[in-house]
């Protein structure tokens, strides 16, 4: 039997990525097949190629060009899509191809400090400026709209007296290293239903 073939999409420094080649690196049903994206200088990248994972950078006009991430992900037999700190939009034709196989992270509560333009500390800096009393993170399906598909999963933490962005952005990036791979494993093997 093949494995399943993951990639996963990324901006920056891609410790979500790390920490899911990882996790899945000795597994015998599971690969992480590629890391792609649209930044040459993601630090995420020189990660995986040291693990032994392909990676592609593209630029944002190809990405956005109908089919073609699509026909090249399909050439290689790709089964399954994470965003793990990518900060574009996945086109229409894409989130069709990969129905309820994209899966997203994203760093607040939703429907809380989602859409266009919230990620990293602007969304912890918006969930502090509002007074809220607790934050965490929600994992999700990919749709057309910015942090809008179905829910998945979510874990909360408490907000604590006097805590900054700084202090936020650690303990939300902790809850993203311990359940961000296992959602992943169970929705890619129909754990949970879409």
């Amino acid at each position: 039997m093949s494995k399943i073939k993951l990639a996963i999409f990324i901006s920056g420094k891609g410790s979500n990525a790390l920490n899911i080649i990882k996790y899945f690196e000795k597994d015998d049903t599971v690969e992480v097949a590629l890391v792609l994206s649209n930044k040459t200088d993601a630090q995420g990248l020189e990660n995986a190629q040291e693990l032994r994972v392909n990676t592609v950078v593209f630029n944002n006009e190809t990405f956005k060009k109908s089919g073609e991430i699509d026909t090249y992900l399909s050439s290689l037999g790709i089964d399954f899509i994470v965003l793990a700190g990518f900060l574009r939009q996945i086109p229409a034709d894409l989130v069709y191809s990969f129905k309820n196989r994209i899966i997203n992270i994203h760093p607040s509560l939703l429907p809380k400090f989602g859409g266009k333009g919230m990620f990293g500390k602007r969304v912890h800096k918006a969930v502090l400026d509002s007074d809220e009393t607790e934050s965490g993170i929600s994992i999700h399906y990919v749709s057309n709209e910015y942090d809008e598909g179905k829910i998945i999963f979510q874990k909360s933490i408490a907000i604590e007296k006097g805590e900054t962005v700084n202090s936020l952005t650690a303990k939300i990036q902790d809850l993203e290293h311990a359940f961000l791979p296992i959602i992943i494993e169970k929705t890619i093997r129909h754990e949970f239903n879409a």
